[in-house]
């Protein structure tokens, strides 16, 4: 039975998610993203928010990275601070997206109690705003400590990229304690076993090419994803339930952010052609096996990876291939634009 996360505790406190109603999520998160701001003393507003083009906004990654990280981690925030950047979070993510959010961030709780030291801390998350929270202009976000990535990127009151996305899990599962059965990731893991065994024998030969799974997620915390071919099999060669479990996967993952977004991630991955995406699999198909899957589309590609502590050690991200962090939309409005240093800011994104 899964095991839903309406209410984590973070922080010492509870926290309640809720959501505006306002159509125009951008403004919501400038909104939320000065209040933030103004909420900090002035040394911490000068952590918290750096400028747009700094090279750190493309500087993203999953590991712990004790020190390392840029902006105002939660353990130096208030109590009133903390929910405030709960609150500019829950603008970009669904009601399970959040849920999900907070019980990554929860389970390092969780692994502090098993191993007892400080590289295990829930309040080791950090937020970074960059840029000028408005309307107009570019600016972005993101929240980020171990197992969990955000980057969220505004154009001119437009929200125009929410990746790369990741988010992890360990332990996938809780195996004792009081939250023993607690499953963060839940979905990510058994519908796409499911689908592996839907295959036939024939089907699997394509599907499953490695009897190994990587040691990680292969595009790591590169900035520009250059997948190569598709690996796997393709939708036009699954059946029609096959492909639809295939697609309710996908959703799983697009649903992460809020539905307005979602939906129309969804609708570009169709324009695209649903019969393009391949879904591809490495290593064993029975739980506490190794393994490792991936599903790419002409647009976006998804990795998810589990083979470390027994199998039970989740690695998810989502990736734009068409330009995380905006990249592909921001070029296109640079060159239409009279920003003439466009080159000089961008050019290092594809090479760290």
């Amino acid at each position: 039975m899964r095991a839903r996360i309406a209410l984590i505790p973070i922080l010492g406190l509870v926290v309640s998610i809720g959501w505006t109603n306002g159509a125009n999520i951008a403004s919501d998160m400038a909104e939320y993203a000065r209040e933030f701001l103004r909420s900090l003393h002035f040394e911490s507003r000068e952590m918290a928010n750096l400028a747009f083009d700094d090279e750190n906004r493309y500087d993203w990654h999953y590991i712990p990275r004790m020190g390392e990280r840029q902006g105002i981690p939660y353990k130096s925030m208030t109590v009133p601070q903390s929910q405030l950047g709960h609150r500019l979070m829950s603008t970009a993510l669904s009601h399970e997206g959040m849920s999900k959010a907070l019980g990554v961030m929860y389970l390092d709780q969780i692994l502090w109690e098993i191993e007892r030291t400080e590289m295990r801390d829930s309040e080791l998350y950090y937020v970074t705003v960059f840029g000028d929270p408005s309307d107009e202009g570019n600016w972005g976000w993101r929240v980020e400590g171990h197992h969990l990535s955000l980057n969220i990127t505004i154009r001119d009151g437009e929200v125009i990229s929410t990746s790369p996305m990741f988010m992890g899990a360990n332990p996938a599962r809780i195996r004792d304690g009081a939250q023993e059965g607690m499953e963060v990731l839940e979905g990510e893991q058994e519908l796409a076993r499911r689908l592996l065994h839907m295959f036939d024998d024939q089907q699997r030969e394509v599907v499953v090419y490695a009897n190994r799974p990587p040691v990680d997620i292969e595009t790591r915390e590169i900035v520009q994803v250059e997948p190569g071919p598709p690996r796997g099999l393709s939708v036009r060669e699954m059946s029609e339930t096959q492909a639809g479990l295939l697609m309710q996967l996908v959703e799983e993952y697009a649903y992460r952010i809020r539905p307005e977004l979602a939906d129309a991630e969804m609708a570009e991955i169709r324009r695209a052609g649903v019969e393009e995406i391949h879904f591809g699999w490495a290593g064993g198909d029975e739980f506490g096996e190794p393994h490792y899957y991936r599903i790419q589309g002409p647009t976006f590609l998804i990795e998810y990876d589990n083979r470390q502590n027994g199998a039970n050690h989740i690695h998810s991200v989502w990736r734009d291939l068409t330009g995380d962090f905006g990249q592909d939309l921001l070029a296109q409005h640079y060159k239409l634009s009279p920003h003439h240093n466009y080159q000089d800011r961008y050019a290092f994104a594809g090479t760290r």
